[in-house]
């Protein structure tokens, strides 16, 4: 009773509970925060992890302008259930180059850290143009618009500088390749030697099967893009960290 006693005195009176909480809350604060200043790096370099090529940092740009991170996260926990479901769990390395990150909060649909090469291209507009066509209890709004929505590489360079000014390792050749880099990804005839020497992995074709470069070859070459940099079957977690 005595303990309660002298609680009820903090309780009853604002400012001493509002030092009180202040100091807590500042405890805390310092105790996650400090032995961040002790490590050299945060993030566990992994092998594989590189920048988007210009066509899927497009792509990328269409899924936040359409808020498609509401109803999707790209984060497995490292729970047996999600693993299970979506394939191994998430490394911090995999969004070292996201300006924002797209880990989400919801997910009203599934996962997409892991979507990647999972189904075809054919399958991807087909459930853009009307999801509920292959996903029949699905509530996913139509994104058809995408097709007829041509999208040119007129300010591509400039969206590299802006991700290298916060810490995306774009270099100069890069930034100078942008345009043909752009247009060579949705062109499986081009000469794409360039495009993959500076983006390994990095898929060339026709992704929505229709002349010229629409919105939806953006986005298409974003989502079969993303899990698909780091060998899972060859990665082993850094047990000094």
């Amino acid at each position: 009773m005595a303990i309660l006693d002298k609680h009820k005195v903090i309780e009853k009176n604002a400012t001493l509970l509002l030092v009180f909480s202040l100091l807590v809350v500042s405890i805390g604060g310092l105790v996650e925060i400090v032995p961040l200043f002790y490590l050299q790096n945060t993030i566990e370099k992994v092998e594989g992890m590189r920048p988007y090529s210009p066509l899927e940092l497009t792509g990328r740009d269409i899924y936040i302008r359409e808020g498609c991170y509401v109803c999707h996260s790209q984060m497995i926990r490292p729970m047996r259930d999600e693993v299970e479901r979506y394939g191994n769990y998430s490394l911090a390395a995999e969004s070292m180059y996201d300006h924002p990150f797209q880990w989400g909060s919801k997910r009203t649909g599934p996962d997409l850290a892991r979507i990647g090469g999972k189904y075809s291209d054919e399958w991807h507009v087909d459930h853009l143009v009307d999801p509920q066509s292959v996903v029949p209890e699905s509530i996913m709004p139509k994104y058809a618009f995408l097709l007829d929505r041509e999208v040119t590489p007129e300010y591509i360079e400039d969206r590299l500088r802006t991700d290298r000014a916060v810490g995306v390792p774009y270099t100069d050749e890069m930034i100078e390749n942008a345009r043909a880099d752009f247009l060579a990804q949705a062109d499986p005839d081009s000469d794409s030697e360039g495009l993959l020497a500076r983006y390994p992995k990095a898929q060339v074709r026709n992704f929505d099967g229709r002349p010229g470069i629409s919105e939806m070859d953006a986005l298409i070459a974003y989502l079969q893009m993303l899990g698909t940099l780091v060998d899972f079957s060859t990665f082993v977690p850094d047990a000094s960290r």
